[in-house]
């Protein structure tokens, strides 16, 4: 009798261990399952283990991507993720609820991302072998998954609906939205590139000609991507256009990806642990995105200035011209500025034959940025007229000559060019590693003094506010001085802000006669401030006043204050005694053989060359912590950029200045001012 009982609970024991396992291993959790974001976090895996849910780490191993990968594949290739634009910091916690499905927190319960449930309430969480994530109610009813929020990817089974966008990610490793997108547009499937900040889609430079005006029967509606690894457009008529060419292999994983440079690519892995295990191309579109891309807006594939040219695997890469370097060091596929000066001068030297010279790209264009066309016109007189006009910066000569200026756009590579390109630099122009801020010009008389400074009239107008915030929290950093409240000539910092009146100013420049030049916010003028003294001071004057401007400025200040910094508080909360008062932001240099700064290029000059010591002053603290120093002032130098589409917003400029986000490297505030050099 007891060794029949023992049996039978032997029995049951196996049963029950048997069903526990395949529990664990179906790809579901329960309502109330969790991870949290460190080094050690586990994953929700599928039944097979071939994809995870859960967090990935990121460059900046603080940080964590809530994703879902290939789990067997020696990348962890991603394939979804949540929080590209909102990166988790470590500690963070996603929940599994019944009201709102998944729910991404922080560490101190602020919400960072959630799934959206708009009917019913979720049972379980399952994490399927096509690589998409369920959540389901009791009846295992689809509430919410994955595959309907695509990010940058396709998967096998997965269906992109006519109102579907799959959109590419920043760089390879910065998962925030990117310039490209996937879409149906009219029953054709489009690739187009869009502005971030207000995400307006540019001119397709990809049709899938599936549309049909006179017929909608016959335009596409759904791009299919099957279990067997091909993809293609379903029309209205039930009729196929695949996009997949030739044979598929099979027992490969298979993926299409919209990559960050606007490449639509399918690939294929393979499964066996043996051979050549990498991700390799099936078919791409464009078939050459350089000459495909053509927008009247935008900058194209490559940033303003650049050149695209075609790799073998029909990927793009991006080269400066000869002359001209990044903007930001750390984007490659980003904008060029000149290293030398080009562009119209107010003192009147400007471009003549004598000054400059052209050289010749071979099968390099930039098609949109023509501003001028000659024709008849023979080369000899093309690259003359170039050269004598200071806005010419590139001259094609193609059937007559057309004329292109600073910004260049849609650069590219196209061997099928006809004509000749001549770019224009100055003769004996600066090295190339000179910084491309420092411009060749007349030299200035030695020991000579200059203090420059940056007018701000009450305003609560939100730019001028982040100039002046961003670099008084530099200001705050480098010098903390005790501040004192003064009337007329007293100081706003004791050493390096002074109060002027509008009708001081107005007299010390002769009522804003004399005009040095422009720069990103403002026109500078000149003119002697102190007697007896051989000073002159550059004054930049802003165009709007906001009335009553004591009471919107502080308010600001106070906002800002209390998220960023006390500081900012103590060195503005006094600076405004009304519109008629001035701030004045003024810096005594010897500059000797150097141009004639103003404050922003100053600091930027001490930032690229390396010499922030020379902020610092005597201020040991701040010398002792130079890498917060410079995250102050590269975030300063980023919120005064001249090109409006490059700066950063409020919510990056939070997490720059609390260190929640790594700074980019600060690109040249002014690149493309005519800021003219001048006497004194």
């Amino acid at each position: 009798m007891a060794s029949a009982i023992f049996t039978l609970m032997f029995l049951a024991t196996m049963v029950l261990l048997q069903l526990m396992a395949v529990a664990q291993t179906d790809g579901s959790k329960p309502v109330g399952a969790s991870i949290t974001a460190n080094d050690d976090a586990p994953s929700w895996l599928s039944s097979s283990g071939e994809f995870a849910f859960g967090f990935r780490q990121m460059e900046n191993k603080d940080y964590f991507l809530l994703s879902i990968w290939y789990e067997k594949i020696p990348e962890k290739t991603v394939v979804w993720y949540a929080n590209g634009d909102n990166p988790a910091p470590r500690e963070s916690k996603v929940d599994l609820t019944a009201d709102s499905g998944l729910v991404l927190t922080d560490p101190q319960g602020n919400l960072i991302w959630a799934s959206v449930i708009d009917l019913g309430s979720v049972s379980s969480g399952v994490m399927n072998d096509t690589g998409n994530f369920v959540l389901q109610d009791t009846n295992s009813d689809k509430l919410w998954e994955s595959f309907t929020h695509p990010t940058d990817t396709l998967l096998p089974t997965q269906i992109m609906e006519a109102a579907g966008v799959v959109s590419s990610r920043r760089t390879e490793t910065n998962f925030s939205l990117g310039r490209f997108q996937l879409r149906f547009l009219d029953g054709n499937l489009v690739l187009n590139s869009m502005n971030l900040p207000t995400k307006f889609a540019y001119d397709a430079y990809y049709k899938s000609g599936t549309s049909n005006a006179s017929n909608s029967s016959n335009s596409g509606y759904r791009l299919i991507f099957n279990e067997s690894g091909y993809m293609y457009i379903l029309r209205r008529n039930g009729l196929r256009s695949y996009l997949t060419e030739g044979t598929v292999p099979t027992d490969f994983y298979h993926r299409a990806t919209l990559n960050f440079d606007g490449v639509f690519t399918q690939y294929f892995y393979p499964k066996a642990s043996s051979g050549n295990r990498s991700w390799s191309s099936v078919w791409s579109i464009p078939d050459n995105i350089c000459v495909d891309m053509v927008s009247r807006s935008g900058s194209g594939v490559c940033g303003y200035n650049s050149i695209c040219d075609l790799k073998a695997d029909k990927r793009p890469e991006c080269n400066c011209p000869k002359g001209f370097s990044l903007l930001d060091k750390k984007d490659k596929y980003g904008s060029c500025i000149p290293d030398f000066e080009l562009g119209c001068r107010s003192d009147g030297l400007n471009s003549t034959e004598d000054q400059y010279d052209l050289t010749e790209l071979i099968n390099v264009d930039w098609p949109t940025s023509d501003y001028e066309l000659y024709r008849p016109y023979r080369e000899d007189e093309c690259r003359k007229s170039c050269l004598n006009d200071c806005l010419c910066s590139v001259a094609i000569f193609r059937d007559g000559c057309w004329k292109k200026k600073l910004p260049l756009s849609n650069g590219r590579v196209n061997s099928n060019m006809t004509g000749k390109a001549f770019l224009k630099f100055p003769k004996g122009s600066v090295p190339l590693d000179r910084p491309p801020h420092q411009l060749p010009g007349k030299k200035k008389k030695p020991d000579t003094k200059l203090i420059t400074g940056s007018v701000f009239l009450g305003t609560s107008v939100f730019v001028n506010f982040v100039l002046v915030g961003a670099f008084c929290l530099t200001s705050s950093f480098i010098y903390r001085k005790k501040t004192e409240k003064s009337r007329e000539g007293g100081s706003c910092l004791e050493t390096n802000l002074r109060y002027f009146s509008y009708k001081e100013l107005a007299e010390a420049t002769n009522d804003f006669k004399d005009e040095l030049g422009r720069g990103g916010f403002g026109v500078v003028y000149k003119g002697t401030i102190q007697a007896g003294s051989t000073k002159v001071v550059a004054v930049k004057k802003l165009d709007r006043v906001v009335q009553d401007g004591e009471k919107e400025f502080k308010t600001e200040v106070q906002v800002i204050g209390q998220t960023h910094h006390k500081n900012l508080v103590r060195l503005l909360g006094f600076c405004d005694e009304g519109q008629n008062r001035l701030l004045v932001r003024s810096v005594d240099l010897e500059i000797g053989e150097a141009e004639n700064p103003v404050l922003t290029d100053w600091a930027y000059d001490c930032y690229v060359n390396g010499t922030l010591d020379v902020l610092t002053g005597d201020d040991t603290e701040a010398m002792n912590d130079m890498s917060t120093l410079e995250r102050l002032l590269k975030v300063g130098i980023w919120c005064i950029q001249e090109e409006p589409s490059i700066r950063p917003t409020m919510r990056k400029v939070t997490q720059m200045l609390e260190g929640v986000i790594e700074v980019p490297a600060a690109p040249n505030p002014y690149p493309y001012s005519t800021f003219s050099n001048y006497d004194q």
